[in-house]
């Protein structure tokens, strides 16, 4: 299992470098641009919303929820059904270089305590939203260091996109 766990923790890397690229070309105002209908998620949401779900893993594994109360207000969603759209007001987000370098606090945090973590804890039922589909700790890692994070970083491709970027990945 030790295997498995450096194989999410090389996906969990990607998506840092991932959303590195996503936003290497943006200016601190085009982070917060909502180009149409759809694409509320700009890049300075995401990358915050992924601080959140980075945070929520660090508790699930341990560590204490750590993350500013007003980056709390404005990132931190509930999933599908979550009535709550990114705030409009532009003047509330941080800086790019601030929401990097708190993705990669967090990032660094949850990938010391998946290091540490006793490996069978990670077959441990877990009671979350999606505990149908993915029983067990191992599977919630998955899903929220990889596929949660690829899930928005996608969003935020095609948000690029709908602003006249090239793209992020091929930079790669």
């Amino acid at each position: 299992m030790q295997m498995e766990i450096e194989s999410l923790i090389r996906q969990y890397d990607f998506n840092y470098s991932y959303a590195q690229a996503l936003v290497k070309d943006l200016s601190d105002e085009q982070m917060t641009l909502t180009p149409a209908k759809g694409l509320v998620n700009h890049a300075a949401f995401t990358l915050g919303h992924l601080v959140s779900g980075s945070a929520l893993v660090a508790k699930k594994l341990g560590s204490a929820y750590e993350m500013q109360k007003d980056w709390k207000d404005l990132f931190l969603r509930k999933g599908p059904g979550d009535p709550r759209e990114p705030d409009l007001n532009t003047d509330k987000y941080p800086s790019k270089v601030e929401l990097l370098q708190e993705l990669k606090n967090q990032h660094e945090e949850v990938k010391s305590l998946l290091r540490k973590l006793d490996l069978a804890f990670l077959s441990k039922e877990q009671e979350w939203r999606f505990k149908i589909y993915m029983p067990i700790l191992y599977d919630y890692l998955l899903f929220m260091c990889v596929n949660h994070e690829a899930m928005h970083l996608g969003q935020l491709a095609a948000w690029r996109r709908s602003i006249g970027l090239t793209s992020a990945l091929a930079t790669l």
